[in-house]
């Protein structure tokens, strides 16, 4: 019975076929593990994940190994984009019991869902000191048929360790200047004055960590928290983690020097890049963080975006060597006929010379090796370089690096492209339409802005139930199974108030509000603390809590984030005290783990500053009107909320405009902070002043 065929997950689709009997997560597959007295295996992965695919081949493809997991197990696979719950709760687990986790994460687990062993990968023979997965399976056999007791006290012991680590964070007060002043020299003694960044290899995109560091520069003056995010971020651009040829963002860097990246690039990463090169830009006016942040945008919507107008996860890191035989599809997808059926890593993005020379001619295929770093011995594996742009950049003719760029690009996409995981994640696309929204409205692309519009209305109409309940992923326009999680509803909200102040459209206030008040009524807790999953959700062995920002800002500051931003617009004293209490966890940690809360940092910035709140009052497409909401949108005071639209003597769209008039019979700008309002002008140069003045 082929019990994964009908499911809205890619990588569950990815093994619909395989000879293992897989079941989805899920009551039916414990109430089978109990019938049949055996253990679960839970596998979890994602679609986009190098090694998730290796093991598949070496192991769940493998007739031998599937028909011992077959009669001794009931094997449970999940994807842990569509189920981070269920992810984060055995990951934590798992870290706890060996020091280190990733994917493919593998658990086993009694009928209760208690785990008793772990691990990650597992090679099909014994390596570099690493079991084999069948030596894995015997033992597990071995101990559940030999040792059940044993096994049982294991268990328990787990699962009362974990029930002991819920947070008590939250409540205790706000993180103010000192904390955020603290957060900045942690960071200072952790960034690497060299390359960038912070910490060593691997290194990741630090966008949170960025959006902290322009947010307190804009706050205080701080120069060296702009240089720091200025350098990273130009450091980053120029490295092989940023496609020099068709935009957009690697999953993270395995090196410090950000030269080689692993490939596969995530929905998530380029939303908030783009939206931090962006701001950078806003900041600073700097040319290659507006280059950047149009590419990445670009790259969003030409790759990324799927027929119901919404954006897919990922681009897997590998794909078939070889050129395609078969017409390059818009924004990728899975394997071509023609190629050798090898799959490499890096292999749609790497270049030798030899390769350069083919598409490019000796003249130019020189300029090229010199101007992106393609070097005889390569950067990478077998002898290819990744692009990067070692030189920098204005000092070349660019008319010259355009023609390049276009042809090499042309070349590339007769290469077999990587496999698209095009599930929708609301979360992820909440960040997206924060990230297009802005780009488009400081840049004047409209295009932008209307395909945040459309990934918005498709969270609505598909995701978004009658009572204002999330579902955490869609495909092909089908709504998957499994409930949002408090960053679909922080994230989701984030991006509806970022197209409210961008469109003028008071409707997305509104539904920003209705996924708050489910925040406030199903995810919060004692004291300001908040929890992952709803109060109604399924339960599992422990109620998942995570505060601390990975690679998306956590759920928990998310909504601190957007909470804040609503209670601006409106002025509701619950939503702003929800939003105080969930910080009190980033006066705790921000201090001394700030590279792991940046977003939290970000978020208190914004609290620090007030938020200050601007109406726009004037008739839409009036010069005047246009250039007033435009400074505003360019105003760096952290987490300035806009409204913009007619006056309005009773009820208005955006309540920051009720009861706010022409002033002089023109448009104007209302400017206010912690109760206390500046005089409404028509001057754009005054309203530039009150929103960058430091206090």
């Amino acid at each position: 019975m082929n019990r994964l065929a009908g499911v809205t997950s890619p990588y569950l689709l990815q093994h619909a076929e395989n000879p293992v009997d897989w079941w989805p997560w899920g009551a039916e597959a414990f109430a089978e593990a109990r019938r049949r007295d055996v253990p679960v295996l839970l596998s979890v992965g994602y679609s986009a994940c190098h090694w998730c695919h290796v093991m598949a081949h070496e192991s769940f493809e493998d007739e031998a190994t599937a028909a011992y997991l077959n009669e001794h197990f009931v094997s449970v696979k999940v994807d842990r984009e569509e189920r981070p719950d269920v992810d984060a709760v055995y990951m934590e687990a798992v870290q706890a019991a060996t020091g280190q986790g990733g994917w493919p994460m593998t658990v086993f687990l009694n009928a209760e869902g208690e785990p008793f062993y772990f691990g990650t990968y597992f090679p099909p023979a014994p390596r570099h000191g690493m079991p084999s997965f069948r030596q894995v399976l015997e033992g597990v056999n071995s101990a559940w048929t030999d040792r059940r007791a044993e096994v049982g006290e294991v268990a328990e012991r787990i699962v009362g360790e974990l029930a002991g680590r819920s947070l008590a964070h939250g409540g205790q007060g706000t993180p103010g200047e000192e904390e955020s002043a603290q957060a900045l020299l942690a960071l200072t003694r952790d960034y690497d004055e060299r390359h960038g960044g912070f910490g060593g290899a691997p290194k990741f995109p630090a966008s949170m960590v960025v959006e902290f560091l322009l947010r307190h520069h804009a706050r205080t003056g701080a120069e060296g928290a702009l240089q720091m995010a200025s350098d990273t971020c130009e450091a980053m651009a120029r490295g092989g983690i940023y496609d020099q040829l068709g935009g957009g963002f690697a999953r993270y860097s395995v090196d410090r020097e950000w030269v080689v990246p692993h490939f596969e690039k995530m929905l998530y990463d380029n939303a908030l890049l783009c939206r931090t090169y962006a701001r950078l830009w806003r900041a600073t006016g700097s040319d290659l963080a507006r280059r950047v942040a149009l590419e990445t945008a670009d790259f969003m919507v030409r790759e990324l975006r799927t027929a119901e107008g919404g954006f897919a996860s990922a681009l897997d890191a590998d794909s078939e060597e070889g050129p395609s035989e078969a017409r390059p599809q818009k924004g990728g997808g899975g394997r071509r006929e023609g190629g050798s059926g090898k799959h490499v890593e890096g292999a749609y993005y790497v270049w030798t010379p030899e390769q350069l020379s083919e598409v490019l001619g000796e003249d130019d295929a020189e300029f090229a090796a010199r101007y992106y770093g393609v070097t005889e011995d390569g950067t990478f594996e077998e002898g290819a370089s990744v692009l990067q742009l070692p030189q920098g950049e204005g000092v070349v003719d660019a008319a010259r690096v355009e023609s390049v760029r276009q042809r090499l690009l042309a070349a590339r996409d007769t290469r077999h492209r990587p496999g698209r995981d095009d599930k929708i994640v609301a979360a992820w696309n909440g960040l997206a339409i924060a990230a297009l929204a802005e780009t488009g409205a400081y840049f004047q692309r409209p295009d932008l802005v209307e395909r945040a519009t459309e990934a918005a209305d498709l969270l609505v109409r598909v995701h978004m139930d009658e009572t204002a309940r999330l579902a955490r992923t869609s495909r092909d326009g089908r709504v998957g199974a499994n409930a949002g999680v408090l960053e679909d509803y922080g994230d989701v909200a984030e991006g509806f108030l970022a197209l409210a102040g961008v469109s003028g459209e008071g409707v997305w206030l509104d539904f920003a509000g209705f996924l708050l008040d489910t925040v406030l009524a199903q995810f919060t807790g004692e004291g300001g603390a908040l929890y992952d999953t709803a109060h109604d959700a399924e339960p599992l062995i422990r109620r998942p809590q995570d505060p601390t920002d990975n690679a998306t800002p956590s759920g928990w500051t998310s909504a601190a984030g957007a909470l804040l931003s609503y209670a601006a617009h409106t002025g509701s004293v619950p939503h702003r005290t929800a939003a105080e209490g969930a910080l009190g966890v980033v006066k705790a940690l921000g201090p001394r783990a700030p590279r792991f809360i940046g977003w939290g940092l970000a978020v208190a910035e914004a609290l620090l500053d007030g938020p200050r709140e601007v109406a726009v009052v004037g008739p839409p497409g009036d010069p005047a009107t246009v250039a007033l909401h435009r400074t505003a949108l360019l105003g760096t005071a952290p987490g300035a909320v806009v409204a913009v639209g007619r006056p309005a003597d009773g009820e208005a769209e955006f309540p920051l405009l009720a009861g706010r008039p022409l002033v002089g019979g023109q448009a104007a700008a209302y400017v206010c902070r912690g109760f206390v309002c500046s005089a409404p002008t028509n001057e754009v140069g005054v309203l530039q002043e009150q929103l960058t003045v430091r206090v």
